[in-house]
């Protein structure tokens, strides 16, 4: 499904990875999707729905079934939240989990609503003003079904600070700013870069690449994984810029690496 300024709120292309910065609801109209948080990974399938929570660090993987994958994302904005609770009057609530996606009950209103959706795209877009009507719609049947997700959704606080180390060792592996990095730790981005100094005597870039590198090193030699599996997992945007900074990294290519471990071991 396209979509152009006019639908931005309703996408239905798997984005890869990113930083989520507004909440985002998704249906799985088919095929399978694979969700990474630094943490876990779930596995959603053909019909089931979840909600991606905002300023988090995820990534997608798909999966064809039947030559099919179809995945819908609408997005919850701060604008569109705030207006929707002054409207409803809708009060904040404690949310429990810290995952960053929660999968949803499946009910017979959202699989109408998904049904009755199909009516107002032309031409694969959703057009104003039925964006904003059908997103306060689907809200709607959302905490009817599960009031607690109030608690997130309402929710417009900014990261707090915390522990950076623990932070980094956990999400080097996405393909981020420094900036959006600084943000997530609570940071302005010149104290996050003081304080990785401080305790990583090193640079927030120069750090990641060499964290994401040891790891392609460990990967390839120890686990027989081969680079065109490994370098996306791990932060690298293309298998030509990972193999170049691998091989002045550790003066060999990763293809060199793999053939040695392999003729050593015949």
């Amino acid at each position: 499904m396209k979509f152009d300024k006019t639908s931005e709120y309703i996408n239905a292309k798997i984005l890869g990875e990113h930083f989520i910065s507004e909440h985002i609801f998704f249906y799985i109209k088919n095929g399978e999707t694979m969700c990474y948080d630094g943490n876990k990974t779930l596995v959603f399938k053909t019909g089931e729905f979840g909600l991606i929570r905002k300023n988090r660090l995820a990534r997608y993987s798909k999966k064809e079934i039947n030559n099919q994958n179809e995945t819908l994302f609408i997005h919850f904005d701060e604008i569109f939240l705030k207006n929707f609770q002054k409207k409803y009057k809708t009060q904040t609530v404690s949310f429990n989990s810290e995952d960053t996606f929660i999968k949803l009950k499946p009910n017979e209103l959202l699989h109408a609503f998904f049904k009755s959706l199909s009516s107002y795209i032309h031409q694969g877009i959703l057009k104003e003003p039925f964006a904003d009507v059908k997103r306060e719609e689907l809200l709607l049947i959302l905490l009817q079904q599960e009031p607690d997700l109030a608690g997130i959704l309402f929710n417009y606080t900014i990261p707090q600070k915390i522990d950076i180390e623990e932070f980094v060792n956990k999400n080097y592996k996405f393909n981020v700013s420094v900036s959006r990095l600084a943000f997530l730790t609570g940071r302005s981005l010149s104290a996050f870069k003081r304080d990785f100094q401080a305790i990583f005597n090193d640079t927030p870039s120069r750090w990641l690449v060499k964290k994401r590198l040891k790891e392609a090193y460990f990967l390839l030699e120890k686990k027989k994984q081969k680079p065109s599996d490994i370098y996306l997992d791990l932060g690298f945007e293309t298998l030509s810029h990972f193999s170049f900074a691998f091989k002045k990294q550790f003066g060999l290519s990763p293809k060199e690496l793999v053939n040695r471990k392999t003729k050593n071991s015949s």
